[in-house]
């Protein structure tokens, strides 16, 4: 039975990604410029966030290192934010330290709501960034031996929604939010990933994704984008 369930996902998923692919190409979205803008980014030594810091060189934004009152003085304030570092400590519930379970909830949705808190003000006073929430499809659908950061990006994509509709029940419209939310990502956080049926996603495709949501504002973006009709189907 799951074998027929497993091919039935792969059909719909095939005809999925044909589609998206032909609307791309006969309706393509209009891309924002971010020339100029200032963009922080947080874990931005590795993986995800060192791409993507590249990519946004490419874009002639402005990068900067975090701290916040250095940054403000000597550049300006941030307009672009990627709240983007991690952690995450493979192991059933029992055997999970109580230090790495607080750590977890600690870089994985702690730290954005206080990167968030520090920098949302200027872009109310202007209406005008982008806050984009690096979390993960375990924030939708949950994988035994990582409790601590499924809870984590659970809570991760809860404050991308709730931040959004606060932003629009403010009238601040001219601030973005984007969430990504991406399967099974080679970063190095574990050791041989794998999965029965998703494939193992490579950083950079990972981070066109990314870049290509930002420039065109998109709340959820999943990696690879047929991954939200697979949850639907869950």
């Amino acid at each position: 039975m799951n074998i027929v369930l497993d091919i039935l996902l792969l059909l719909i998923t095939i005809i999925y990604s044909c589609l998206e692919s032909l609307v791309k190409i006969f309706i393509p979205k209009r891309r924002k410029s971010v020339a100029g803008e200032i963009v922080l980014i947080t874990g931005a030594g590795h993986g995800i966030g060192r791409l993507t810091a590249y990519e946004f060189a490419k874009q002639q934004s402005r990068l900067v290192l975090w701290d916040i009152n250095k940054v403000k003085k000597e550049v300006g304030d941030v307009t672009i934010v990627v709240n983007n570092a991690g952690a995450i400590y493979p192991a059933d519930l029992l055997s999970t330290k109580d230090e790495e379970i607080a750590k977890t909830f600690e870089v994985n949705i702690l730290g954005h709501f206080w990167i968030i808190k520090a920098l949302l003000p200027s872009m109310m006073k202007r209406n005008h960034g982008h806050i984009v929430t690096v979390a993960s499809v375990c924030g939708h659908s949950v994988i035994p031996y990582i409790i601590p950061y499924c809870s984590s990006k659970f809570a991760a994509v809860g404050l991308h929604r709730a931040l959004t509709a606060e932003l629009q029940a403010l009238g601040k419209t001219g601030i973005k939010t984007s969430c990504l939310c991406p399967i099974f990502v080679n970063t190095g956080f574990t050791k041989n990933p794998s999965s029965r049926l998703w494939r193992v996603l490579e950083t950079d495709e990972v981070v066109r994704s990314l870049i290509d949501g930002i420039l065109t504002n998109k709340k959820m973006i999943f990696v690879p984008s047929y991954i939200n009709i697979s949850l639907i189907l869950e």
